[in-house]
């Protein structure tokens, strides 16, 4: 069933497993010549699953959020399912010790929560991959986002005993990774988190016969949970044969995908449980810090993110990374990145189909932190880039000009006394629209406002205040 799935282009193999392999997006996958004739016959439903741990995705999802999208831009019916029921439960994948029991309300917020961000990624990721690239005349499907505590809460322990018990090998259950480096562990594994792989095996299974969902993707750290489901069909299948007094052989039924994992320098996993997460969701992370993680991409990983995460033409990929070693020092690959991801990703969709908005507000932000001339900027365009940030102050026009530089920072917080302010100021470290204030008691006057209604302040390298005249 395992087989690895070349990433060597074919003259044979245009299609979306041709395109996921080149985009460095497949780590394992069954039966793939099966699988590409499969979807070479028709559409077909595919679906990947997220766990309501958090209120929202992080950029560890992505991965699989985009091999979602190269096939529902192809006319391919996605779903994306969230785990209500198996969160309460808790995965044991990739992970060396039990998770702390799940808080059923906090579960459900997040569920809610999740249900909403995911609706919106993929709205937003869909209207800017269109943009990017054209690839089938039908019409393309919505996402279905589902929620398999629809079918899990309704079964009971006895039918799940006897629906799915049946169908399973405790020896083919110990084999799977995610249980035998728990198993040989000190701290073990709890029987919840063993009959993990049984829900998520249900979940392909219930999709499977009431959605006609054949395809499951996931992170490679869900390949056994994958495997298990494809074995609940299979066995399934051949069951209602023999029921029926069919003695031939039933063919095989489903596919998995795997995509790899995204992980730091040190191989470390991105995520949530890791502490490391960069969220989707500009209420956790920033648009400004989102944008600036991918500016950071190491050159060794640009080329390789900018195929996955975006739906730039491979030339047009090419074109940048020629540039890239001509002229390395001006980060163009790594500047791409960032401008498409977050286009993909905070790009709010207007009327035209555009997703432009978050890039912009990064742009802003990057310009007013790393920049030195501000004479260009917009008092409208400033506001709108740090909206939810806390760096943003709405101060009365008595404040604005009637306070001095040193008191406006200690009360909305950029530093912690004035006596620190008189510091900086000695230092040459406090900053006003980026000209050195030498002196702390001095006051704004209208004439060194941006735009007539901003001044933004700065303590030291990289700690600002951006004060807005309240109109």
């Amino acid at each position: 069933m395992l087989q690895r799935f070349t990433t060597a282009p074919s003259p044979q193999r245009e299609g979306v497993l041709n395109e996921l392999a080149l985009r460095g997006l497949i780590a394992d996958v069954t039966r793939p010549e099966k699988l590409e004739q499969h979807l070479e016959q028709g559409k077909r439903t595919i679906y990947a699953g997220i766990d309501p741990t958090a209120p929202a995705l992080h950029v560890g999802h992505l991965i699989p959020l985009m091999v979602l999208l190269h096939f529902q831009m192809r006319g391919h019916h996605i779903i994306s399912l969230i785990g209500g029921a198996t969160a309460l439960v808790g995965d044991p994948s990739g992970r060396t010790e039990e998770r702390v029991a799940a808080d059923p309300s906090l579960t459900e917020s997040n569920m809610r929560r999740l249900t909403k961000h995911v609706t919106f990624i993929l709205q937003n990721a869909l209207s800017y991959a269109k943009t990017r690239q054209t690839l089938t005349k039908d019409a393309i499907r919505p996402v279905d986002v589902k929620n398999n505590r629809d079918w899990l809460q309704n079964i009971g322990l006895l039918e799940f005993l006897q629906t799915v018990g049946p169908q399973v090998r405790i020896n083919t259950m110990l084999a799977r990774e995610s249980v035998r480096s728990r198993l040989d562990s000190q701290k073990g594994l709890s029987f919840t988190e063993f009959t993990y792989q049984l829900l998520q095996a249900y979940d392909f299974l219930w999709l499977f016969k009431n959605r006609e969902c054949t395809i499951q993707v996931g992170g490679s750290d869900q390949w056994g949970n994958i495997l298990a489901g494809l074995e609940l069909i299979n066995r399934e299948q051949n069951q209602q044969l023999v029921a029926s007094g069919d003695s031939r052989l039933p063919p095989e039924e489903g596919f998995g995908l795997t995509t790899p994992l995204l992980t730091t320098p040190s191989g470390q996993k991105f995520g949530k449980s890791a502490g490391n997460a960069v969220w989707l969701d500009e209420n956790m992370t920033s648009v400004f810090d989102f944008y600036q993680f991918f500016l950071r991409t190491a050159d060794a990983d640009v080329e390789r993110q900018l195929l996955s995460f975006t739906f730039l033409p491979k030339t047009a990929v090419e074109n940048v990374m020629l540039e890239q070693l001509e002229s390395p020092e001006l980060r163009k690959a790594q500047t791409l990145l960032a401008d498409e991801v977050t286009t993909m990703v905070h790009g709010e969709i207007g009327s035209d189909g555009s997703a432009e908005l978050g890039l912009q507000r990064a742009r802003t932000i990057t310009k007013i932190i790393f920049g030195s001339d501000y004479r260009s900027l917009k008092a409208s365009e400033i506001v709108t880039a740090f909206a939810n940030d806390p760096r943003l102050r709405v101060v009365s026009e008595h404040d604005m000009h009637n306070k001095t530089v040193g008191e406006l920072a200690v009360i909305h917080e950029l530093i912690h006394s004035k006596s620190e302010a008189t510091r900086l100021a000695t230092s040459k470290g406090f900053y006003m629209n980026n000209k050195t204030m030498g002196k702390i008691h001095e006051k704004i006057q209208p004439t060194d406002l941006i735009d007539d209604r901003v001044a933004i302040l700065r303590a030291g390298k990289s700690k600002h205040l951006i004060l807005v005249l309240d109109k």
